[in-house]
């Protein structure tokens, strides 16, 4: 993705994405050619999507003929060469962030006009096979049109190639543009729109290449299933066996039914599971969990998967109604329970494979919270007698501590993204682990010949997949190793001799000017960084845990890697001028946690805050004529106080401000859209007495009205309620928690602020005001903020919706004089046909700092904003609370 300041000013010259699979690594090259047609310099920035797991290996940069290149180093080393170049002003950033199965890798440039600029990016990655399928997945998100685009696949495998298959994934829009060409061992794809064919449109200026390019394989299998391949001093053992009767599995369903799993994942779950209990098998045992708080079993005991039995599950699943908190803890202790009691009463068949699947969107919130100490507690609960699989739903679940609990416990960890998908994610998950064919995996190598051995994390061994393992060939003129592999499949004892001639492959490889003459190294080394990565996550002390680390650290270094544990320095040749691709403690984290209920004890810090509410306070200046600064760098639309508004007007960089004198209980109109079907409403309070005779208001409620879902929101200085026709949920602001329905966010930060989040379309922030329990004028109130994101519609209108001020007024300020007090100078406004005597002072954002406020510079109309708003602020009374503004 190339974003830039002016589109039309960069030419994408050249955008090529080269890749070369030698079995089973994947060797990929992102390239972007630019440059800069404008005549003032600007921001290019390269933002590409890797995927997860692999590994980024080089970056180079090349601004005008001067090339930059990288090293790798040890992260705190690499942070100060960075500090230290940064500190002489001679450095940009480089961020490598992760999001759901990729990651991206973002540099940001400032180029000077007419300058050349070219982007290259290395990484590599093992690819897996899954139900019996290689899938190499690239992101091609040039975001614009390119002179030269081209997508460039070579695969190269020994073992002999069963098919090549490139889905439509980019859309109907390429319909036969890739071409493929397939030998007996080697193929190439390859993908080169033209500018024509890449246009959305015939007249579109916007690319219609914005999504993955998949390209799926097998390779041809001998019946023993084993292919060992040796080259370069390292040895790679492929093992899948094909043409096995799956074994008879003992599996327990553990899913999760809190109020987060409300709407379509709970939909699409129900959906998923009635079909993943219509595949069980007559051989097979289950049982179903569901949990909130409590823990719920469908049956205490295993049952036989008979046609009844699964009827009868279906049954009860499809009566969930999610509602209240998480306690994952006694809902796995549970499922381990059951499958350790089968066990010990003898009801498993001892050639079964038994397992748990857990179905979860968020983290714990009742019971034990402590994630180290779940953990712990299943791994001694377990005690490594079946497997623990793990779907994470959703944007909002913390795949981290799933991914460690399901690699401690013999299994493996996927993320569900919470789309329309959800439910064939599943299937799909499912179909993955439903068909174990063997366990008790044992490889017994040479030991005079073979050091330093790794191994794709296996347990049991599932159709369609592969086990890998890799080490190093330790007798320099070896010609054959040989291998046996015992396990224990249906019913018998499986023993497979796999033997391979080294000398056909050193012979091929060598004859190939594609291939990687490395690729027994780099997946050696891919599979035992893998391994010691997921050992340390489960190392059961500190001390082997520091061991751990400074082995993937010397990993990294060596075979030049950017780990966890390393960062990418990129340098010129003078090396002045160093960037830093890193990767944050965090990666976790998508956008909110979701849970119905409540979070005790959490940290009281600004997580509660979304990004585009975020302040600074804005310097303050009365020089006459000067343009206000922004209230930040987004122009948000506020009401706080007495009630007073404040309406940044962006084009002329400007904040006007006006009050409202009504009266105690009446309601304001602050946004009313019967487009989106959105209305935000709010109640006036009274203070306790009048000042100067003036009675202060303030908003003492807000109503949001979404009608289109069918949702309320009520907020007051008490309680925060959800409504959904005769169901209702209330909390109050001594909670911290959330509360998710119909894709709709109330996240409450204890005694500060509520954020309102509707998908992505929009947001709004309301802020609570403590006073002085005795105080004898001032009362509680709220404030309401809302970001100039929001996507409402033409038709919205209110005090403070941007429909009135969609299409900016015209704004001329002039004959400023002094005014009954000399900070607040006046002048004369001319807006919508009117004249207006507007006095220029400070007003208060009270978003950050809800006791002193941030100071905001604003013009201030007087009369109730008469003459700037639309009509007279009556107009804005409504009679109730989740009232549509009538049109006049």
């Amino acid at each position: 993705q190339l974003q830039v300041e002016d589109d039309d000013k960069i030419g994408l010259y050249s955008y090529k994405v080269q890749s070369t699979i030698t079995s089973r690594l994947a060797n990929t090259m992102i390239q972007a050619k630019m440059v800069n047609n404008a005549k003032h310099p600007q921001h290019i920035v390269f933002d590409v999507q890797v995927p997860k797991g692999a590994f980024i290996d080089n970056f180079t940069m090349d601004i005008n003929g001067i090339t930059f290149t990288s090293k790798i180093r040890e992260k705190s080393e690499a942070r100060k060469m960075y500090s230290q170049a940064k500190a002489k002003g001679k450095a940009a950033g480089i961020v490598r962030s992760n999001a759901l199965d990729m990651e991206n890798f973002k540099t940001e440039v400032n180029v000077p006009p007419g300058m050349r600029i070219q982007f290259e990016l290395h990484y590599h990655e093992m690819i897996r096979r899954k139900l019996s399928s290689y899938e190499h997945v690239i992101s091609v998100k040039p975001g614009r049109l390119a002179k030269h685009m081209e997508v460039d696949v070579r695969i190269i495998e020994p073992q002999g190639l069963r098919y090549v298959h490139v889905p439509n994934s980019l859309g109907d829009h390429f319909d036969g543009i890739t071409t493929i060409s397939k030998g007996e061992k080697k193929a190439h794809v390859s993908f080169k729109p033209t500018m024509a064919q890449q246009r959305k449109c015939p007249t579109c200026s916007s690319t219609a290449v914005d999504g993955n390019f998949v390209v799926q394989y097998d390779v041809n299998r001998e019946t023993t299933g084993g292919e060992l391949e040796i080259f370069n001093g390292y040895f790679i053992h492929f093992f899948a066996p094909e043409n096995l009767d799956p074994l008879p599995k003992n599996i327990l369903f553990v899913i999760d039914v809190s109020g987060s799993m409300w709407g379509l994942k709970m939909k699409q779950t129900i959906e998923a599971m009635k079909a993943i209990l219509s595949e069980l098998r007559a051989a097979d045992q289950f049982s179903l969990i569901d949990f909130n708080h409590n823990v719920r079993c469908w049956r205490d005991n295993l049952v036989s998967a008979t046609p009844a039995q699964v009827e009868d599950a279906k049954k009860y699943i499809q009566t969930i109604h999610p509602n209240g908190g998480t306690n994952i803890n006694e809902a796995l202790l549970r499922a381990t329970f059951i499958l350790n009691e089968a066990q010990n009463l003898g009801m498993l068949d001892p050639n079964s494979v038994s397992m748990i699947v857990l179905v979860s969107d968020g983290d714990p919130t009742v019971g034990e919270l402590k994630l180290t100490t779940i953990q712990k507690n299943v791994k001694q609960s377990i005690k490594d007698e079946f497997s623990l699989f793990c779907l994470g739903i959703g944007f909002d679940v913390d795949y981290d501590f799933l991914q460690r609990i399901a690699t401690d416990n013999r299994g493996m960890a996927q993320r569900i993204f919470g789309n329309q998908e959800t439910s064939a994610q599943m299937k799909n998950f499912y179909n993955q682990v439903s068909t174990p064919l063997l366990k008790k995996i044992q490889f017994n190598y040479p030991q005079e010949s073979v050091s330093d051995v790794t191994q794709s994390s296996f347990h049991n061994y599932f159709g369609g997949s592969e086990i890998v393992v890799a080490g190093k060939v330790d007798t320099e003129n070896l010609q054959h190793l040989e291998s046996i592999v015992t396990a224990t499949a249906a019913n018998a004892e499986l023993v497979m001799e796999t033997l391979r001639d080294v000398e056909e492959l050193d012979g091929f490889m060598k004859k190939d000017k594609y291939a990687d003459p490395d690729f027994t190294r780099k997946l050696w080394a891919y599979l035992t960084v893998n391994q010691m990565l997921a050992e340390r996550n489960t190392a059961p002390t500190a001390a082997l845990k520091r061991n751990i680390t400074k082995s993937i650290l010397q990993m990294s270094l060596d075979h030049h890697i950017v780990t966890p544990f390393t960062a990418m320095l990129i340098e010129n040749p003078e090396k002045d001028e160093i960037m830093l691709a890193d990767q944050p403690k965090d990666p976790r984290r998508g956008c909110c946690a979701g849970t119905l209920g409540l979070t005790p004890n959490a940290p009281n810090n600004n997580k509660g805050i979304p990004a585009w509410a975020n302040v600074s306070a804005v310097p303050v200046s009365f020089m006459p004529e000067q343009r206000s600064p922004p209230v930040s760098s987004l122009s948000i639309n506020r009401v706080d106080n007495d009630p007073h508004f404040i309406i940044h007007l962006p084009k002329s960089q400007r904040n006007i401000c006006f009050n409202i004198n009504s009266e105690p209980g009446k309601i304001l109109n602050l946004v009313s859209d019967p487009g989106t079907g959105v209305v935000v409403n709010g109640q006036l309070v009274g203070a306790k007495k009048t000042e100067n005779k003036k009675l202060n208001t303030y908003f003492g409620k807000i109503g949001f009205y979404f009608k289109n879902k069918g949702l309320k929101v009520e907020i007051t200085t008490e309680t925060i309620t959800l409504k959904d026709g005769s169901y209702g949920i209330t909390l109050t602001w001594s909670d911290t928690g959330h509360i998710i329905r119909k894709q709709l966010l109330v996240s409450v930060k204890k005694e500060s602020n509520i954020t309102i989040t509707v998908g992505e379309e929009m947001s709004f922030m309301v802020v609570l005001h403590r006073v002085w329990k005795n105080h004898p004028v001032n009362v509680d109130f709220l404030g309401i903020y809302i970001p100039p994101e929001n996507q409402f519609s033409p038709a919205a209108h209110g005090l403070i919706a941007r429909g009135q001020f969609t299409s900016e007024p015209e704004v001329y300020i002039h004959h400023q004089r002094p005014g009954q007090a000399p900070e607040k100078p006046q002048a004369t406004m001319e807006v919508k046909g009117n004249k207006l005597t507007v006095t220029r002072g400070l007003q208060k954002d009270y978003r950050t700092d809800r006791v002193l406020g941030t100071d905001v510079q604003c013009w201030f109309v007087h009369n109730s904003g008469k003459g700037f708003i639309d009509g007279h602020y009556k107009d804005y009374l409504v009679p109730h609370l989740y009232s549509f503004l009538k049109k006049p």
